[in-house]
């Protein structure tokens, strides 16, 4: 793809951002866009941001568990970027009037204490540069009309990403396996499903592990301070104004959000 084109669409995306009006998908208008293509244009759409005053604060993995994978016709999950514009915290109600389509995911959340530059990382390596782990909601959101994507659609728009909460409670990865423990999810009271970490590659430590790599064959590191979401652990949830949703996961703690 031609470096104009990858521009037009990346500009054309963050349009949609400010706008919150959707476009048509772009495997649509170009039958031969490559991964490879979709990651710049992903690119070109956070410089925008960055320009705008935003600064990069993390990192997010999706499409971990094989439904999503088999659905998208690949075979590992993709990545974005997390901005500061996109951050809520414990108890800060969520306007949906600057989303599109909203869904939730509920998944772990990873602060790093140091930086992690792959390839060659283990999961022992991300215990060991962890500070710490909370529960947390990401909230994704399409700017492609309909949630009609591909993966190369997803992650051009910057793998979905919407904005996320992070929940009050923190604890070292070090002191619970987050394999085996279990997720509770609940929308208006209502428990909507239940899952435990090993749906995320095995465990959500595998899946920052994999994150780490990649980026390190691409020449980037993940760093100190940075917010990492490991993927979803649960359905896409629809949310509109007034819903809430609640979840726990075992031996870490809850968090909770609401939609206005």
């Amino acid at each position: 793809m031609t470096p104009d084109k990858i521009q037009h669409y990346g500009d054309e995306l963050y349009a949609s951002l400010l706008s919150r009006q959707p476009v048509e998908p772009l495997t649509n208008r170009e039958r031969e866009i490559t991964i490879a293509d979709a990651y710049q244009i992903q690119l070109r759409m956070i410089q925008r941001r960055l320009d705008a005053g935003e600064t990069v604060v993390g990192k997010k993995i999706g499409v971990t568990s094989r439904v999503v994978m088999d659905m998208l016709g690949v075979n590992q999950p993709d990545f974005g970027h997390l901005l500061s514009g996109m951050v809520f915290n414990e108890g800060e109600p969520v306007d949906t009037g600057r989303l599109i389509a909203p869904k939730a995911e509920a998944e772990v959340a990873f602060i790093l204490a140091r930086d992690l530059t792959g390839p060659g990382v283990t999961a022992a390596d991300v215990l060991r540069a962890t500070d710490c782990v909370m529960p947390c909601f990401e909230i994704v959101d399409s700017r492609i009309r309909d949630w009609k994507i591909k993966i190369q659609d997803t992650v051009a728009d910057n793998a979905s990403c919407g904005v996320l909460t992070l929940g009050g409670t923190r604890r070292s990865p070090r002191d619970l396996d987050l394999a085996l423990a279990g997720m509770v999810l609940e929308k208006n009271g209502e428990v909507v499903s239940t899952s435990c970490g090993a749906s995320v590659q095995g465990s959500p430590v595998n899946a920052v592990a994999w994150l780490a790599n990649t980026l390190g064959r691409l020449g980037l590191t993940l760093k100190a301070g940075d917010v990492i979401l490991s993927g979803s652990q649960s359905p896409l949830v629809p949310v509109l104004p007034g819903d809430s949703l609640y979840c726990h996961v075992g031996g870490l703690g809850s968090t909770s959000v609401r939609f206005i």
